[in-house]
């Protein structure tokens, strides 16, 4: 999907419903990881202190010399990220000889089969968005079955109390804010199966990429402004810009537990809780969230299983 990012920690409680109808958790929402420029350089040796049995699961150690983030990283197990973070490094990220380094411990999960990145944070409460960082993932964060992932947060990496007041407080307010109102029944649909949303060349296609990485959708590049079709006769479920990276973004509902994802428009023409019809137009085409040039991206899932839209796509 581009240069993405997640959104925020306690989304509004519409975004929420957006993502339980559409588990957006393993699309490409890239984002940036943050890498200590010494990340390559070999370390030499570490110091008996830092090195000794006593200090493995260790919540601090002394860095010894030739200690790098990332060897500390590797050594104690811990993710790149969170200990810059519970540290309050700046790049080059560079560790003195005597320096006390914090090695913040967050929950760990081991991902199972089925699930995705952002319903494991969803799970437990942790932002999508730090969890990322912490794990040193890239775009699409796809995850794999076994794999541990940090469940480190921005309330679980060192910062102060005044953080997690701060955060206590975000998830109050969001708690206070009434649910939005439910939406119709997605209409029958026509029974001729699903449109081509836009008229382009697929420039990103499904399924797994190079380095372990995945789209759940397809990226279709075309001209700035194109008219978005709804792929089907539905009812819009979310209308909006709140997540993080997608720009505008719609989400359509169809019967049988179809749902279809429009992001990166530039206009969205229709409102939450509308219904359309097959063909007609909803958006166009823009370069919203974290993409430079004009493109949908598009997806297609059937209750939270995301499918291949080449594979049910038709003419318009």
């Amino acid at each position: 999907m581009g240069d993405n990012r997640f959104m925020m920690s306690f989304p509004p409680l519409a975004v929420c419903l957006a993502l339980m109808l559409s588990s957006c958790g393993s699309v490409e929402w890239p984002l940036p990881r943050v890498v200590p420029q010494d990340a390559n350089r070999p370390s030499a040796a570490p110091t008996k202190q830092s090195s000794a049995p006593v200090f493995v699961g260790a919540a601090a150690v002394v860095a010894g010399r030739g200690d790098t983030v990332y060897g500390l990283s590797r050594r104690h197990r811990v993710p790149v990220r969170a200990i810059i973070e519970a540290n309050r490094l700046r790049p080059p990220y560079h560790l003195n000889v005597g320096q006390r380094v914090v090695l913040p411990r967050a929950r760990q999960h081991t991902v199972k089969r089925g699930e995705t990145f952002y319903g494991i944070a969803r799970r437990y409460g942790v932002s999508p968005y730090d969890m990322a960082r912490a794990n040193g993932l890239r775009p699409p964060y796809d995850i794999k079955v076994g794999q541990k992932l940090s469940l480190a947060g921005k309330t679980a990496t060192g910062g102060k109390a005044a953080k997690t007041k701060t955060a206590v407080r975000s998830i109050r307010r969001t708690r206070t804010k009434p649910p939005p109102p439910a939406v119709a029944r997605p209409p029958a649909t026509t029974g001729k199966g699903f449109i081509w949303p836009v008229r382009g060349r697929v420039i990103s296609g499904f399924g797994a990429k190079a380095k372990g990485l995945r789209n759940d959708g397809i990226n279709i590049a075309s001209r700035r402004g194109a008219p978005v079709a709804a792929a089907e006769n539905g009812v819009v479920v979310y209308a909006g810009n709140e997540l993080r990276g997608f720009g505008n973004l719609l989400l359509v509902k169809h019967t049988g537990g179809w749902v279809t994802a429009y992001a990166h428009t530039d206009q969205i023409l229709v409102k939450r809780g509308a219904r359309v019809a097959k063909g007609q137009k909803i958006a166009t085409v823009g370069s919203t969230g974290n993409v430079k040039n004009p493109q949908l991206h598009f997806e297609m899932r059937r209750g939270r299983i995301a499918k291949d839209p080449k594979k049910h796509l038709r003419g318009a």
